[in-house]
């Protein structure tokens, strides 16, 4: 009789316990179903921020404006982290095909950095010269065209039907030769007239670029195969939304109001060079007998430029010219509406085509 005392209490705690973990599963498999779907609901956010970049964009640009205590936050060393995590979402979606076409494109790609590296900043230097602009203007537009293509360009060039592989190793290329370049072209075309910290922006572009990316691509290379990866992975364009948003929000909120105190001339110089580098850089295409999907993708990764980091580098390199962030940050709002607006233009040609 004990023995079946026993048995029975040993098989009714037993029960017990598979009631339990049955129970315990049952909970685990619908919190995975939940998470499941919550990611899911997040990729088609991050979609939607990638499709309507601009207005996005611009929205955060208006609302710091009227509510700049909104976005005062996103300064000095958060902004700085802001675009190094901007970087590090580029360099995570970087695939080992993404460098093979480097290696496959060799021309293309170097007529492409050429392209970036003389036309916007000399098209920079001749607006400063033919304008006489203010050294603070002057300093920021020269800034801006000397720094790489910005990572919504290559948004940009899908939406237009461009080559975005093309623009993906321009982009890649471009980034890599900032740190060098980028102080060069500054001293260079600015020194005279500016003070230029060439060293301490070299290693600015360093830390807030290169590296990032360097990161993003090793976790890339090491975890590509990983199915959960490859899910993150595909949130990280409406991430890097998020933070050029933040960007343009933290730099509209500390210098907005300057925007319409320092006149016309600094809206004039930056639509005139825009789009001068959208034209120009469409004529290198054709003058090198590219296809339009390549031309198309020249002009837009000439034209629009990281003014991203070219407001961070202004505010901390330029300190005692002010005027210098708010040209660059025009820049960053204005080239997001008209990358978003050529990218129509062309769909628009293409249209009549057919």
């Amino acid at each position: 009789m004990p023995y079946m005392y026993l048995f029975c209490k040993f098989y009714s705690v037993l029960m017990q316990r598979e009631r339990g973990s049955t129970h315990f599963c049952l909970k685990f498999k619908r919190r995975v179903v939940e998470c499941a779907g919550m990611l899911r609901e997040i990729q088609k956010v991050s979609a939607w921020l990638a499709q309507y970049t601009s207005p996005f964009v611009i929205g955060a640009a208006a609302l710091a404006f009227v509510v700049p205590g909104m976005f005062t936050w996103v300064q000095g060393d958060v902004q700085a982290l802001v675009l190094g995590f901007i970087m590090l979402t580029m360099g995570m979606t970087l695939r080992p095909a993404d460098f093979r076409i480097l290696a496959s494109q060799p021309v293309d790609i170097l007529i492409g950095a050429c392209a970036q590296y003389s036309i916007m900043p000399l098209v920079a230097w001749a607006l400063v010269a033919c304008f006489d602009l203010p050294r603070g203007i002057a300093a920021g537009l020269i800034l801006v065209g000397c720094c790489p293509g910005g990572v919504s360009s290559n948004i940009m060039s899908f939406l237009c039907k461009g080559d975005v592989a093309y623009s993906v190793g321009m982009t890649t290329v471009s980034t890599l030769l900032a740190p060098f370049v980028t102080p060069l072209l500054v001293l260079w075309l600015a020194g005279e007239s500016i003070d230029v910290d060439a060293m301490g922006m070299f290693r600015s572009i360093l830390f807030v670029t290169i590296l990032p990316v360097g990161i993003g691509a090793l976790c890339n290379g090491c975890f590509s195969k990983r199915a959960a990866y490859a899910e993150a992975c595909r949130m990280m364009p409406g991430l890097s939304v998020l933070g050029l948003a933040c960007i343009v929000g933290g730099v509209t909120a500390a210098k907005g109001a300057g925007f319409f105190t320092s006149g016309l001339l600094i809206f004039l110089t930056v639509f005139l060079h825009n789009t001068l580098g959208y034209i120009l850089g469409y004529l290198a295409g054709r003058a090198t007998r590219m296809n339009r999907p390549k031309r198309r993708t020249l002009s837009i990764e000439v034209g629009m430029q990281n003014a991203g980091l070219a407001t961070v580098l202004a505010v901390r390199h330029f300190p005692a010219m002010p005027e210098a962030a708010v040209a660059a940050a025009i820049c960053c709002v204005w080239h997001s509406i008209t990358g978003t607006l050529l990218a129509g233009v062309y769909n628009a040609l293409d249209r009549l085509r057919r």
